[in-house]
C-alpha cells in the first residue's frame, strides 16, 4: 500500500510538472527571426516547404515563429521567408525531427528591393494620378509590374508595338500561355477615341519604367510589415503540377475537396488536400481555333459544378457522381467571336430550373432553361451611349438575378418572372463592381475594384453600404460573408487577404507568402475558426489560410 501510495504521489508530481520536451510536443519547430538592422522582427513570413506542400508562420511581437506539430511532420524542409527589404541569410534548410526542433534565423538586407515589391508596391511607389496609374491594373491580369517596370520601351515603341499587342491577348494569358483574342468586344472603345487612349496611356507608361535614363526617376515606398492580429495565422500551400494552371476560382466541396477551375487550359482539376493527389478532367472544345480556359466555378444546391467556358461560349455542368460534363453552347446569333461566357449561376436553379449567365462580349446576360435548353438574353445597356461591361451575375433565393457593371458602377437586377429589369448606382461612382456573393439574407456583396471598397446592396430594402479597405491598390476583386458576419475578399494587386467584421468595422489583414494574384475567394464555414480557400492565379497553386482568432 505504502509503494502504490508512492506511485499515486508520483504519477500527480508529473501531472502538475510535465516533461519540458513532452510540454512543446505540440510544436514541430520554433525559433526567432532577427537582423542586425532591427533585432527581433515582427510579421516575418517564415516558410517550410516539403514536396509539393508549403507551410507558412508569421513571426510575432518577440520575434518568435511557431509551426504546428500537426502541420509539419518530421523529414527536410526548405526554408523562405518574406519580409520587404531583407533576405534569409543563415538557414536554407532544416531537418525537423520527432520531437520540438528550434532553429533561430537571421536576415540580411536585400541586394534587390524591386525584385520583392508586390504590384501595390509599385503602384503606390510610381509617381502619376490615381487615373493614370490605373492603366498599370490592367497589367496585373497577365503578369506582374515588375515585369513592365524593367523594360525600356519609350512612348512610341508603347503605342505603335506594345499597347496594340498586349489588347491582343485574351484575358487568360499567362507569359507561360499566351493565347490571341479572335474577336474584339462589342462595346470597346473605337477610332480616334481609341488613339486618344492609347497615346496617354503610352506617354504616362514612359515616365515610369526605365526608358529615360535606364533608371527609375522615382523613391521607392514599401508597405511596413504586419504586427499584432495580422500575424495571427497559419497558411497552407499546395502546389499545382504545372506552371501553365492557372486556378482562377477554387471551392470546397463537402467531403473536402479542393475543386479549381483552369483559367488557360480546357480542364476542371481536383485537389486532395489530405494527400496532395491533384486530378484534372479535360472537358471537350465546342469552338476549335478559339482560346481555351475556364474563369467562374460556381455550384448548384446538390453540389454539381458549373463553368464559364469563356471564349469556348459554352455553359459547362460537372455532375460529381457521374464525373461527366454537359455543354450548353450559346446560340447562333450571340455566339459571335467576342462572345465570352465568364459566370455561370445555378445557385438558386432549383427554385424554376433556370441557371443564368452573362456575356463579356457585348454587355448581355443569359438565362438557360435546363428542362427545354433554350437560352434567353437581355441587353440592358443595348441603348446606352457610354460603355458598360456586365462582369458577374448573382441570383438571389427566388433565382431573380443582380448583375455587375464593371465599366461604371451599376447593380443591375432581371426579376426571374416578368423578366423587368432595374439598374441602381452604386454610392461611389466609377467604382467598378467585379464578383459578388448573395449572402442568406439576400444581401449581395461584391468588391469595388477601382475604389478599394468593399460593397453590400440589401436587395430587399435596395439600399447600399460600403467600407474602405485599409491598404490602397487593395484592388477587392470579390467579397464573401462567412457565418459569423465577417466579409472576406483578396487582392489582385497587393497579395492581402482582407477580413472585414462588419459589426465593429474593424479590418485584419494577412499578406500571403508569395505574389499569388488572388480571384475567387471561398470561405469553408464547416471549420472553426472559418477557413479561407483562392486560387494562385499567377503561381499555378491553392493556397488555405486558417486564422488563428
Amino acid at each position: 500500500m505504502r509503494i502504490a501510495a508512492l506511485l499515486v504521489a508520483f504519477a500527480s508530481l508529473l501531472a502538475f510538472h510535465p516533461d519540458p520536451a513532452n510540454a512543446q510536443s505540440a510544436v514541430a519547430l520554433i525559433g526567432q527571426v532577427s537582423s542586425a538592422e532591427e533585432g527581433v522582427m515582427e510579421g516575418v513570413l517564415v516558410s517550410a516547404k516539403k514536396g509539393t506542400v508549403t507551410v507558412t508562420v508569421v513571426s510575432d511581437a518577440s520575434g518568435k515563429y511557431s509551426f504546428p506539430s500537426n502541420k509539419l511532420a518530421p523529414g527536410q524542409y526548405a526554408l523562405k521567408i518574406r519580409a520587404i527589404g531583407y533576405e534569409l541569410d543563415n538557414h536554407k534548410s532544416v531537418e525537423v525531427g520527432p520531437r520540438t526542433t528550434t532553429l533561430d534565423l537571421t536576415l540580411r538586407k536585400a541586394e534587390d528591393l524591386a525584385s520583392q515589391f508586390s504590384n501595390g508596391e509599385w503602384l503606390t511607389s510610381a509617381p502619376g494620378t490615381d487615373q493614370q496609374k490605373d492603366l498599370l491594373k490592367s497589367c496585373v491580369n497577365c503578369h506582374t509590374l515588375e515585369r513592365f517596370m524593367r523594360s525600356s520601351h519609350d512612348a512610341n515603341t508603347l503605342m505603335d508595338v506594345t499597347l496594340p499587342r498586349m489588347r491582343s491577348y485574351v484575358n487568360q494569358s499567362i507569359p507561360q500561355n499566351p493565347q490571341m483574342r479572335m474577336g474584339e468586344r462589342l462595346m470597346e472603345e473605337r477610332g480616334d477615341q481609341r488613339v486618344k487612349l492609347f497615346r496617354a496611356a503610352a506617354e504616362y507608361l514612359a515616365t515610369v519604367n526605365l526608358s529615360k535614363n535606364g533608371q527609375w526617376n522615382f523613391e521607392f515606398q514599401q508597405q511596413p510589415r504586419h504586427k499584432g492580429r495580422d500575424t495571427q495565422v497559419v497558411y497552407t500551400e499546395y502546389d499545382l503540377p504545372r506552371e501553365t494552371i492557372s486556378p482562377h476560382d477554387v471551392v470546397i466541396d463537402a467531403k473536402g475537396i479542393a475543386w479549381y477551375s483552369s483559367f488557360g487550359e480546357q480542364n476542371l482539376g481536383r485537389l486532395d488536400p489530405k494527400t496532395g493527389e491533384v486530378k484534372e478532367f479535360p472537358v471537350p472544345v465546342s469552338k476549335p481555333g478559339f482560346p481555351n480556359g475556364f474563369l467562374g466555378l460556381r455550384t448548384d444546391r446538390d453540389g454539381n459544378l458549373w463553368l464559364g467556358n469563356m471564349f469556348q461560349a459554352t455553359i459547362v455542368k460537372f455532375d460529381l457522381a457521374s464525373e461527366q460534363f454537359r455543354l450548353w453552347p450559346l446560340p447562333k446569333e450571340q455566339n459571335i467571336a467576342s462572345a465570352q461566357v465568364n459566370m455561370v449561376s445555378p445557385e438558386s436553379s432549383h427554385v424554376d430550373g433556370k441557371v443564368w449567365t452573362q456575356n463579356n462580349g457585348f454587355a448581355g446576360v443569359h438565362r438557360l432553361d435546363l428542362a427545354s435548353g433554350n437560352i434567353e438574353t437581355w441587353e440592358p445597356f443595348k441603348t446606352s451611349k457610354s460603355v458598360h461591361n456586365i462582369y458577374d451575375v448573382i441570383p438571389d433565393s427566388q433565382n431573380n438575378v443582380f448583375f455587375t457593371d464593371f465599366r461604371n458602377h451599376h447593380i443591375g437586377r432581371i426579376d426571374a418572372k416578368t423578366g423587368e429589369l432595374k439598374i441602381f448606382p452604386a454610392l461611389t461612382p466609377r467604382s467598378a463592381p467585379r464578383r459578388g456573393q448573395m449572402d442568406a439574407q439576400d444581401r449581395l456583396w461584391f468588391g469595388e475594384y477601382r475604389a478599394d471598397r468593399i460593397g453590400m446592396f440589401d436587395t430587399r430594402t435596395e439600399r447600399f453600404r460600403e467600407w474602405i479597405v485599409p491598404t490602397k491598390w487593395s484592388s477587392p476583386y470579390d467579397v464573401v460573408l462567412d457565418r459569423n458576419e465577417e466579409a472576406w475578399t483578396g487582392s489582385m494587386v497587393n497579395d492581402l487577404v482582407t477580413r472585414l467584421d462588419t459589426k465593429t468595422g474593424n479590418f485584419v489583414e494577412y499578406l500571403l507568402p508569395r505574389t499569388t494574384n488572388i480571384r475567387r475567394v471561398f470561405v469553408d464555414n464547416s471549420t472553426t475558426p472559418v477557413t479561407f480557400w483562392v486560387g494562385s492565379n499567377h503561381g499555378a497553386s491553392i493556397v488555405k489560410l486558417e486564422p488563428l482568432d
